[in-house]
């Protein structure tokens, strides 16, 4: 597997693991302490990026739900999928906290990943909503 698939699949553990604490309605401590051990996926290297991007969302939650709120036009954060809501924290975590990874990459990784896992009508409000965060950043 490449560094671009590596990290891709980090994304998605990551955001696994948000969900996984947003509708079970798990602390992060309890999401780590199950998560892992029913997975046999990933290296080190794998795991430990989405650790980090885990560790970034759930220590900022508040900081990346307010970005959410602002620049989501009519939507409220509760009332989007689940999917689309922990993948947009996820991304949201990668611009906040690895600011060395281009934003352009962060959302298209984010858009990847939703083209596997959301409504393929999401994909147009994901990029809009990352974008505006991507640009408000700068």
């Amino acid at each position: 597997m490449t560094l671009v698939g590596k990290r891709r699949k980090s994304r998605e553990l990551a955001m696994q693991m948000l969900f996984q604490a947003d509708i079970g309605r798990q602390t992060p401590d309890e999401v780590r302490s199950t998560f892992w051990k029913a997975r046999e996926e990933g290296d080190e290297a794998t795991r430990g990026f989405a650790e980090d991007l885990f560790r970034v969302a759930t220590a900022r939650e508040a900081e990346i739900d307010a970005l959410l709120d602002q620049h989501s036009k009519n939507w409220r954060l509760k009332r989007m999928p689940a999917v689309d809501r922990n993948l947009l924290r996820m991304a949201v975590a990668e611009l906040l906290g690895f600011p060395g990874t281009p934003a352009p990459i962060v959302i298209d990784e984010a858009l990847e990943i939703a083209r596997r896992y959301s409504a393929p009508e999401s994909i147009d409000f994901l990029n809009g909503v990352l974008d505006a965060i991507a640009k408000s950043r700068q």
